[in-house]
């Protein structure tokens, strides 16, 4: 069994808008924030997987739309 099933993660964004998990209640890293989704660590990833459609960093997405 995942011993990680029994934790709860935060969703975090960069400035580049990509995502990742941190555990709850952790310190977050600077250069990141707090999306507002917590949960499982699947609940997390699929939240991840609905809302990051375009994995391309920010500053290359907005290079692109020039």
């Amino acid at each position: 069994m995942d011993k990680q099933a029994n934790y709860l993660f935060t969703v975090v964004i960069n400035h580049e808008e990509q995502y990742s998990i941190w555990p709850a209640g952790q310190t977050i890293p600077n250069g990141w924030r707090a999306v507002g989704q917590v949960g499982s660590k699947e609940a997390c990833l699929a939240y991840i997987n609905q809302v990051w459609t375009d994995m391309r960093p920010l500053s290359i997405r907005q290079h692109a739309s020039l």
